[in-house]
């Protein structure tokens, strides 16, 4: 288990799915442009292509951010690397194509910056997901282990997938909602963090989180006054869509 005080490598502030307001979430584009603003940490999304291709992708469906139809985790690498995932947000990054988590990991490392990777499965492909996302991220950062990348997911089935694949990683539990045992659960998977909708944080939370031996984390901060709230708590990670609104070193 997690204990208190254990060190912490993370940056506070995290850019959602790069820049992902800004650029064509969870791109190249998009981890470029946070790291312009100054940002040293990104969250990213990543599932499971049909032939085992750990890739970028927040929606089960390709249809919102692509210029392809259905669902994702059922085409190979080949053809969803063929895909325009650009044009949806702007003339700008037309052609824009989606991104492995390989090519992720190089820009990361090659700017020394850290990533907290959403696990995000396929419905049914919950632990096979978390195996294989795990097992990508310990054979791509074993020669940078010291920015190890953070493992998060709403479901504890990927959680326990990485879990067992690679147990040295540190993993987080999301929430949206706090579900009766949340914190049983985020202990018995030795979770590092909790990372929740920035509403739930309040000080028992707060307080619950750390007695556990748990860092805390916030999403999708966008506005002043959510994160003037959540700095006062003393939160670890602070998650936001807005790197043009909040300088990173503040």
């Amino acid at each position: 288990m997690t204990q208190p005080g254990a060190p912490w490598p993370y940056p506070r502030w995290v850019a959602h799915r790069g820049a992902g307001r800004l650029a064509p979430e969870n791109t190249l584009a998009a981890f470029r442009l946070g790291a312009a603003h100054g940002y040293r940490m990104y969250e990213c999304d990543a599932k499971l292509s049909a032939d085992g291709v750990v890739f970028l992708l927040h929606d089960t469906t390709l249809e919102r951010t692509t210029n392809g139809t259905g669902v994702a985790g059922h085409l190979a690498w080949s053809a969803l690397s063929q895909l325009d995932a650009g044009s949806w947000h702007s003339r700008a990054y037309a052609g824009e194509p989606l991104a492995t988590l390989e090519a992720v990991a190089c820009h990361c490392q090659a700017q020394g910056h850290w990533l907290n990777i959403e696990i995000k499965p396929t419905p049914g492909a919950e632990l096979d997901t978390g195996r294989a996302v795990a097992s990508a991220a310990a054979r791509l950062w074993q020669a940078d282990a010291a920015r190890a990348p953070l493992l998060t997911s709403f479901q504890p089935d990927a959680l326990a997938g990485a879990l067992e694949t690679a147990p040295h990683l540190p993993r987080g539990l999301l929430l949206d909602t706090l579900w009766n045992g949340w914190l049983d659960t985020a202990r018995s998977l030795d979770c590092a963090a909790v990372v929740c909708n920035h509403a739930l944080w309040d000080a028992t939370t707060v307080a619950q989180a750390r007695g556990a031996g748990l860092r805390t984390l916030a999403y999708t901060v966008n506005d002043e006054w959510a994160a003037q709230r959540l700095l006062g708590f003393g939160l670890d990670g602070i998650i936001t869509d807005r790197v043009d609104l909040f300088p990173p070193g503040r």
